[in-house]
């Protein structure tokens, strides 16, 4: 699978950036705010994060893989 740069990028932003900082956020506020299920979205969350993290890592390999650099 070979994703374009365009691509790439916002699901690199979204695993590395986005996804844990609204896990954090929502785990934060559920805390503070005894909001339902916080444990569950939180891990949900960072597993929704490495997946796409996983997955454009493959993507990587298959592009360097090409002889592409």
């Amino acid at each position: 699978m070979k994703i374009n740069d365009k691509l790439y990028e916002a699901l690199k932003w979204l695993c590395l950036i986005a996804l844990p900082a609204v896990a954090w956020f929502y785990g934060a506020m559920a805390e503070t705010w005894n909001l339902p299920y916080g444990d569950q979205i939180v891990t949900t969350l960072n597993a929704i994060g490495t997946l796409i993290g996983i997955l454009i890592g493959v993507s990587t390999y298959n592009y360097r893989k090409d002889g592409q650099q």
